[in-house]
């Protein structure tokens, strides 16, 4: 069988490929002049796959969006070289025993083996769209206002602050959200006077939940209130007002995909750690036996009384 030499060249004209050849001879090369402490142990060998070397070359093209040099490429040999050989010696003084980081990484770890059994499976349409049915109001879309308000300041007028924003609300009626007047009437306050396109748990945060669902269920176009705030009285013109709705599945599939695989993955976690904690038997100290009275809580030290007078 003839092979084309063309396409054999272009193929090592490809930069990952280059440098995947460059660094088994590099690797060769090292494991020459850095001979074994130990021939033929294993266990102070360091094997690398041409997958490491790539991976390598591919980490550091991602970050400085060229391939490294032949001086870079053997720095980073060198750091993976060293990582794994303080990874072994660390293990072998015990370095790993007794230590939470430690533990809780490797505990870590085993979570994320779980729940990647979960994001191997990919679901088809049929069952994304039935769990979306299941689960809309994960994904309902809140209504939405645009306002313009008038403050009036408690600590300015006192008691008479919602005299004073009903007695505007009179002067008001039947003007324009932009009507000069209202120029003139209410409070200066470091706040806008007109919030575009809010949702209703945007302007709770603002200026509190009450205040929110007073102004959704006003009427638009006419000025209304008095409605408190947590800053004060106002007198509001709602312009717009879109109700909330439930989208359609396609409008926010790539949502749904993401839920529905965030929920396999901890029905996955969950399943997983059952089958391992059930092979597991806890065992507690017998803290009337193995610490002294006076160490115990004053709850369990009465109840240790209690159970010896009986």
């Amino acid at each position: 069988m003839t092979v084309d030499r063309g396409i054999i060249a272009g193929v090592l004209r490809e930069p990952l490929i280059q440098f995947l050849l460059l660094g088994t001879a590099l690797f060769a090369g090292y494991s020459y002049v850095t001979p074994d402490a130990s021939p033929g142990s294993g266990e102070y060998e360091i094997l690398l796959t041409p997958d490491d070397l790539l991976q390598m070359t591919v980490y550091f093209q991602s970050q400085w969006q060229r391939p490294p040099t032949l001086e870079e490429f053997n720095l980073l040999l060198e750091n993976k070289v060293e990582e794994v050989i303080l990874y072994r010696e660390a293990l072998a003084v015990g370095l790993d025993q007794d230590d939470t980081i430690v533990r809780r990484r490797m505990a870590q770890k085993m979570k994320f083996l779980a729940e990647d059994v979960a994001a191997a499976r990919v679901p088809d349409i049929d069952e994304l769209r039935a769990w979306y049915d299941a689960n809309g109001d994960l994904f309902a879309m809140p209504g939405r206002i645009s306002f313009r308000q008038i403050y009036f300041s408690p600590d300015k007028r006192g008691e008479q602050v919602r005299d004073a924003a009903e007695a505007a609300l009179a002067e008001l009626a039947g003007q324009a959200i932009d009507s000069p007047l209202v120029a003139s009437r209410g409070d200066t306050i470091m706040l806008q006077e007109y919030f575009g396109d809010r949702s209703v748990e945007t302007l709770a945060k603002e200026f509190g939940p009450a205040f929110a669902q007073a102004v959704r269920d006003v009427t638009p176009g006419a000025w209304q209130g008095p409605i408190e705030s947590g800053l004060g009285w106002h007198l509001v013109f709602v312009d717009n007002l879109e109700p909330g709705r439930q989208p359609d599945f396609f409008e926010v599939e790539t949502e749904v995909r993401n839920a529905w695989l965030a929920e396999q993955k901890e029905i996955a976690w969950q399943e997983a750690y059952e089958e391992m904690r059930a092979k597991y038997t806890i065992l507690l100290p017998n803290f009337a036996e193995e610490v002294p009275a006076e160490q115990l809580p004053a709850a369990s030290v009465s109840n240790e009384l209690e159970n010896s007078t009986q």
